[in-house]
């Protein structure tokens, strides 16, 4: 369902031929001039399931029953309210097409001790994927029940990677849908910050756990069930350069009473992922040797301290193998790995 709004009255009335071309011409600067510069739209509403655009971003709203509203505001900000009456709603503003942008919101989030998220959401088809990014919730943890796949370390914080499965719901196809849902629930609550959604995408996929080819809209939510509360949120989307990429050589594999071994992940335009494969112990710690200019900028199924230059990993209870994202810098020469016990 899409936003419409009444097409704009045609302009009547006659421009005669005795005018000529210089007349003509006249008309049409002047109706130049007449254009203006547009303007912000007004606040406006919504309380009733539909989607479309305001102030240039899209927005989507959805509630079973109840009174829960959003607030349409400027740019990308949009604010909402519920109470009890309403079983279950979720609405915000993003983008009509899901992407593995960076996005940054700001706000205020009041859950109370009530269920409900605060996430960047989305859809995809083909296969038909619900995706949840949270970064703040209220007494109910979305990963209460779900299938745990390990953790990813992006944006200054832990998520935890999780799937569960929803049979015969309501969904963007309609009313009666089977479907997985991919969560990435965020350990240390925030209502602030910034988001790259790649990493959250990567991660999942590293995990077995593969979005469809088809992304429908991507949106910074608020979501409530049987609970009450509010949100007043602001979104926008960041951005980044691309350098192009240096050459890469093997680093060291480790050393000490353990073994760490690297083995080359995904490469983009200025970062490069590693797999670390850790044997002969199950409480270590690996040390990577970062090199000049580069810096981690996730990881995940370890827990990693420190950013630049020496940087450790230890045990987070996700098994031997864990992996880090290293921004690169203009440096692509792997770090050198060392591992010891205990």
């Amino acid at each position: 369902m899409t936003d419409t709004s009444p097409a704009p009255r045609s302009r009547r009335g006659r421009i005669r031929m005795l005018l000529g071309a210089a007349c003509a011409m006249m008309v049409a600067i002047s109706g130049i001039a007449l254009t203006g510069t547009a303007h912000a739209e007004a606040d406006r509403t919504v309380s009733s399931n539909t989607t479309g655009t305001h102030n240039g971003f899209f927005f989507s709203f959805w509630k079973d029953s109840g009174n829960a509203s959003v607030t349409l505001r400027e740019n990308g900000r949009y604010t909402s309210s519920w109470d009890r009456s309403t079983n279950n709603w979720v609405g915000g503003k993003g983008w009509a097409t899901g992407s593995r942008r960076t996005v940054t919101y700001s706000g205020s989030y009041n859950p109370g001790n009530n269920n409900t998220y605060l996430a960047l959401y989305g859809w995809t088809r083909n296969p038909l994927i619900e995706y949840y990014i949270v970064e703040n919730f209220g007494s109910f943890n979305p990963s209460s029940g779900a299938t745990r796949f390990g953790t990813v370390t992006t944006d200054g914080g832990t998520y935890d990677i999780l799937r569960s499965q929803r049979v015969d719901k309501p969904c963007i196809d309609g009313d009666r849908c089977t479907f997985y849902q991919f969560w990435s629930v965020r350990q240390q609550k925030r209502s602030s910050g910034t988001i790259t959604t790649a990493n959250h995408f990567d991660a999942w996929a590293r995990a077995g756990l593969n979005l469809g080819t088809n992304h429908s809209y991507q949106i910074m939510a608020t979501e409530g069930y049987q609970s009450q509360g509010s949100s007043d949120i602001t979104v926008r989307e960041g951005g980044g350069g691309n350098p192009t990429p240096g050459p890469t050589t093997p680093g060291n594999p480790g050393g000490g009473n353990c073994t760490a071994t690297l083995s080359a992940g995904d490469q983009y335009g200025d970062r490069f992922n590693l797999n670390v494969a850790v044997s002969n112990a199950s409480n270590w710690t690996v040390t990577l040797n970062l090199n000049g200019g580069q810096s981690i900028q996730n990881s995940w199924n370890a827990a990693v301290t420190g950013t630049t230059g020496s940087v450790t990993a230890r045990p987070n209870g996700n098994g031997n193998n864990f992996g880090v994202t290293i921004m690169a810098n203009g440096n692509w020469t792997w770090p050198t790995i060392t591992c010891t016990t205990g």
